[in-house]
């Protein structure tokens, strides 16, 4: 029987919002991918050059500590991954939760929350960051279409 696991980093609320839909609907596992150190407000004012996330973002090889890894990874046949858009692709946490595992024979669907941005280059970006996983296509599943997402992506 295939197991489905929903990971997502949020830092406003609104793509873990997204996230609990989509599990609740199609009865997923979900995991939080926290960072080591929570941002605070003023890390996330992208309007700062200083922010840790202004930082974080103009590095490509910056790699944020995650709090706690998945349980028993193994265990999943399909991986549905999280995040807002920052800077028009994944934040930078995604990319170090995408290289800790090994995602070989598993399917990985992206999804995204995002005031203005589309999700193609974050597709690019996590494609290169995780070569290994067979990718399907992504959607931004602002308000409140996630859920249906979720069950027509999973044939739930």
């Amino acid at each position: 029987m295939s197991k489905t696991l929903i990971a997502y980093f949020s830092a406003s609320g609104v793509t873990a919002r997204a996230a609990k839909q989509m599990a609740d609907v199609v009865h997923a596992d979900l995991y939080e991918i926290r960072p080591e150190q929570p941002y605070t407000s003023a890390d996330l004012d992208w309007m700062d050059k200083n922010s840790r996330s202004t930082i974080e973002m103009n590095d490509p090889a910056c790699r944020p500590a995650i709090a706690e890894p998945v349980q028993n990874m193994e265990q999943y046949d399909t991986v549905l991954v999280g995040f807002p858009i920052w800077w028009y692709v994944e934040p930078r946490i995604v990319d170090t939760f995408l290289e800790s595992y090994d995602f070989s024979g598993k399917t990985v669907i992206p999804f995204a929350t995002s005031g203005g941005s589309g999700i193609r280059k974050a597709e690019k970006s996590l494609r290169d960051h995780c070569p290994s996983a067979s990718w399907e296509k992504g959607e931004l599943v602002n308000g409140s279409k996630a859920a249906a997402w979720a069950k027509r992506v999973l044939n739930s």
